[in-house]
């Protein structure tokens, strides 16, 4: 036990420091806890109470828990969106392809009754033949009348069966699209339901991980409550030009501000929604989870970082704060901490770095 402690706290000792940047609250509280159980815990034995740092690391534990299930529960609603577009996209086509069809079936009726008013002319007429016109005609006009009758009788006949067999092919067709459609249909509304009940569990339990984080925050310590609730870096900063400085300057603005789990703003923020409104704010749509927002824009590495990125946090993708120069970053953390500017890598370990404009 003491031995872990020990080499974390070397650690935190010599991560570097940057000058004017806060130290993040949970590694300063850390070091803390660890020279104080190193110093009065004896070898091979229990501490009979939890530290402080026991409680305020659980308290993280259980907060970051919070915000996973809650982004994934956004993520799952989503998703519900849009099977529901597909589905409505599909019923439209279905809506659509019978009216094609009735419309094709129709068609096809004209153009076969077409088809056979011709052929029963051309029975009751006997043979319309070229020969048969010889035969019969009183004159060379005559002759020559009928031939032309014959003409127009055969170009009759002969787009009467075109227009028909277009018929036909258009009914297949649109009955093809609607079964098709139909198909799509149910299966956006399974799928829909499914998701339904999807988003049902996993609000369940992400209420269920908040109650627990909020309640382990209550039974913090006053001082683990000041050290959460510190403002962090609060000089002015300067921004480049631009809608990353915009996007940057309006996250900047919301320092202090509490965070709440699933919050809008813009009197409190989540951290998605807090780079979205950012975004937003520069006239830069964005979508709303982290993990939507881990696919915006373009791919950057570490040591490329500019302001205005965003970072995406955890395996998970479940946090995401905003760059504020290639050292410090600005987010909304977790409930008792307001939104603050921190030490980029201190907030967890980085999945994906995406650079929105530029």
């Amino acid at each position: 036990m003491n031995v872990i402690r020990v080499k974390d706290l070397n650690r935190l000792v010599e991560s570097p420091v940057t000058p004017g940047v806060t130290p993040h609250p949970g590694r300063r509280l850390a070091a803390l806890a660890a020279v104080a159980v190193t110093a009065f815990t004896l070898p091979g034995t229990a501490s009979a109470q939890p530290t402080a740092s026991d409680a305020l690391q659980r308290y993280e534990d259980l907060s970051r828990e919070a915000e996973r299930l809650h982004e994934e529960h956004l993520r799952a609603q989503d998703d519900l969106t849009a099977k529901r577009g597909e589905l409505d996209r599909a019923d439209a086509d279905l809506t659509e392809a019978a009216r094609l069809g009735d419309r094709a079936r129709a068609d096809q009726d004209l153009f076969r009754g077409q088809v056979d008013v011709l052929t029963e002319a051309s029975f009751e007429g006997a043979s319309f033949t070229q020969l048969s016109a010889l035969l019969v005609s009183d004159s060379q006009q005559d002759f020559l009348n009928r031939l032309s009758a014959l003409d127009v009788l055969a170009a009759d006949s002969g787009e009467a069966l075109d227009r028909l067999s277009a018929a036909v092919d258009a009914t297949e067709r649109a009955t093809s699209g609607a079964r098709d459609a139909q198909s799509r249909a149910s299966r956006a509304t399974d799928e829909a339901q499914r998701l339904v009940d999807d988003i049902a569990d996993r609000k369940t339990a992400m209420d269920r991980q908040v109650s627990d984080a909020r309640a382990q925050y209550r039974s913090l310590s006053a001082a683990d409550k000041a050290v959460l609730a510190a403002p962090g870096d609060t000089s002015a900063v300067d921004v480049p030009a631009g809608a990353a400085g915009a996007a940057l300057e309006f996250a900047l603005a919301q320092r202090g501000k509490p965070y709440v789990f699933g919050s809008n703003g813009p009197n409190s923020w989540d951290c998605s929604s807090l780079t979205q409104a950012a975004y937003r704010a520069a006239g830069v749509p964005i979508p709303r989870t982290t993990y939507t927002q881990a696919a915006v824009g373009r791919s950057v590495t570490r040591a490329q970082v500019q302001p205005g990125d965003l970072i995406i946090y955890y395996s998970g993708q479940s946090h995401v704060a905003m760059a504020v120069d290639g050292v410090r970053a600005v987010h909304a953390s977790t409930e008792g901490v307001p939104v603050k500017i921190a030490d980029i890598d201190s907030i967890g370990p980085i999945s994906v770095i995406r650079r929105v404009v530029g």
